[in-house]
């Protein structure tokens, strides 16, 4: 969450990054409101325990008829002390679900909504393609690389199986990925993919986002998560961090669960908006001043994997009001899709500041104290890459040229023919 001491300041700041995004600015004025009251209520909580304890005082010194008097007076005291230490809880717990309604602050994101991007950087020329296009489905079905039918029939709409080269070839990205974060200095993780309540809160994928995630029911009472992110923001949760020599870095594989609610009707064929697949993500804990210079490395990873699978692709900066609840700015890398003739977004970065941290309760030590450190995260690879290596990597006659960076990884294969 927000820092309260930012919105208590400066509050026409936090009013501005709310019409930045596009959100009704009345949301600071509920969590102003509300810490008015906690303020109110500490304060004559914290008066009537300073009478309590000075009432301890005369009835210690007190005798007879007189003691008998004051302890009834202090019965009565410790009883208004009890309810107005309640109210003070309460209007605590009241200002922070108020203030849990406030995303983070955009930090240079362009101001707007999704289609209010701005493009940073244009990488590659798109393929020149002298016959009919194939979208990547058709491509991969003539593989015999994914088998979309069989997955509905097994799990329901927009599930799949990967088969054969589809299989390897996913396998390929996600161990190149694991590869260059690892030579980078990243820590390989393998990471759970379902969490406790508190760990998807705390990286804001509850709230606002919660129709999104699956929820298991009953007595479990734990979510699947959409992204390996969960797991490493949460794996330091109420810890102090020792950032002296530099960022803490993680790579993390995992399966990622999402219900894509209210997408339907947007690229639903093929393997692009899916229920289920395979990600690495890269994941970083740092000072909040080297957060902003760790964001451009964490981007620069993105462009060597981008090069290694041979795409064009465009990065853009997200508009405000198209972030997450805990970005404070994110890039994405959009691959070019031939059959579309548009970009369609491969990976992301983005820049939490100290937002999921002070939610966490991960902190570091400086010499003013603790404080928040900041997070970070990526992705380096992902089951969507597929589709656009097959699209612009397509042939004539249906088979797809591997490209050069992944050969290493699928025994020095050179192209996929047509299944026969």
């Amino acid at each position: 969450m927000i820092d309260l001491r930012l919105l208590r300041e400066n509050p026409d700041a936090v009013r501005d990054a709310q019409k930045a995004r596009r959100r009704d600015p009345a949301t600071v004025d509920a969590v102003i409101a509300a810490d008015s009251r906690w303020r109110e209520a500490t304060g004559a909580f914290e008066s009537a325990r300073a009478e309590q304890k000075a009432f301890g005082k005369k009835v210690a010194q007190a005798k007879g008829e007189e003691k008998q008097a004051l302890l009834a007076e202090v019965k009565q005291l410790a009883a208004d002390v009890k309810r107005l230490e309640a109210e003070a809880a309460e209007a605590a717990a009241e200002r922070d679900r108020a203030l849990r309604v406030i995303p983070n602050i955009a930090e240079g994101a362009p101001e707007g909504l999704e289609e209010d991007f701005v493009v940073r950087e244009v990488v590659g020329e798109n393929p020149t393609i002298d016959f009919e296009i194939k979208d990547h489905l058709e491509i991969a079905e003539g593989l015999k690389a994914i088998d979309m039918a069989r997955g509905a029939k097994v799990s329901g709409t927009r599930f799949y199986f990967l088969t054969g080269v589809g299989a390897q070839l996913e396998l390929a990205i996600l161990n190149s990925a694991i590869d260059q974060a690892t030579k980078a200095g990243f820590t390989p993780m393998i990471t759970p993919t379902l969490v406790l309540p508190e760990s998807m809160d705390g990286t804001g994928y509850l709230g606002e986002h919660a129709d999104e995630v699956y929820h298991l029911d009953k007595d479990d009472d734990l979510y699947l998560v959409g992204t390996s992110e969960v797991a490493l923001a949460s794996y330091h949760r109420d810890e102090i961090l020792d950032l002296s020599d530099g960022p803490i870095r993680y790579a993390g594989w995992s399966a990622c669960y999402r219900r894509e609610a209210g997408s339907y009707g947007r690229d639903t064929r093929g393997i692009i908006r899916v229920h289920q697949f395979h990600k690495v993500e890269m994941f970083s804990y740092c000072r909040i001043e080297d957060s902003y210079a760790e964001h451009e490395r964490l981007l620069d990873w993105e462009r060597e994997m981008m090069a290694r699978i041979d795409v064009p692709y465009r990065i853009i900066d997200t508009a405000a009001g198209d972030l997450g609840t805990s970005a404070a700015r994110k890039f994405d890398c959009e691959a070019w899709m031939p059959s579309q003739q548009t970009y369609r977004e491969l990976t992301s970065t983005s820049n939490t500041t100290q937002f999921q941290a002070r939610r966490l309760n991960i902190r570091e030590r400086t010499e003013d104290g603790l404080r928040p450190v900041a997070t970070l995260n990526g992705t380096l690879g992902t089951t969507r890459f597929i589709a656009a290596i097959l699209e612009n990597h397509q042939q004539a006659d249906g088979s797809v040229v591997v490209p050069e960076g992944l050969r290493p990884y699928l025994g020095g294969r050179e192209v996929f023919e047509v299944a026969r």
